[in-house]
């Protein structure tokens, strides 16, 4: 393998690791040199979106009753998000999340 095709190479997964990261910690990649890269941007905006969602449910759960019984359904649905995030991330795929995905593009990093 020529050096340039070993440098992209290791440049993809890079970004594609970085991109993984967004979703566990989105601002962590807001703090290297990939923070420019457009795939690891829209997957950083993504882990925020992910982010906003999980805390909002937090204090959703706290009401009683209502909150209490939403709780399960939530976590399942935050989780799955973030698996479904991870997912494409690896795959190298720019989808947007379901449900939250399409307000990712007003979001400015």
């Amino acid at each position: 393998m020529s050096e340039t095709k070993k440098s992209i190479a290791t440049r993809s997964q890079k970004n594609t690791g970085m991109a993984i990261v967004a979703y566990i910690v989105f601002f962590v990649p807001l703090l290297t040199d990939e923070k420019d890269d457009p795939f690891v941007k829209f997957h950083v905006k993504q882990g925020l979106l992910l982010f906003i969602l999980i805390a909002a449910g937090l204090f959703v759960e706290m009401i009683p009753i209502l909150g209490w019984l939403l709780a399960i359904p939530l976590a399942l649905f935050e989780f799955a998000l973030f698996i479904i995030g991870v997912v494409n991330a690896a795959n190298g795929k720019e989808k947007p999340l379901p449900l939250i995905g399409q307000f990712a593009d007003k979001i400015n990093i």
